[in-house]
């Protein structure tokens, strides 16, 4: 699969930048959950969280697709 993404011209860098965009997308999604009334914060506290699990894999498609770029 990473060498048909590699194929398809995804780059490792674009990987990277999704996992730290997923990361700030985590921070907003739960700073955003604070100005809600008590009873919504819930929900959007596991919003928060369950954007904030992308990261770790955007980051190892990172990895595995800057491995294939080296094999070039």
């Amino acid at each position: 699969m990473i060498e048909k993404l590699h194929e398809a011209g995804v780059r490792s860098e674009w990987a990277y930048a999704g996992g730290f965009a997923s990361i700030a997308l985590s921070f907003a999604a739960w700073g955003v959950s604070r100005l809600k009334p008590s009873d919504a914060r819930d929900q959007s506290d596991r919003w928060g969280i369950f954007v904030g699990h992308w990261a770790p894999t955007f980051f190892a498609l990172g990895v595995a697709l800057k491995l294939e770029e080296n094999n070039d």
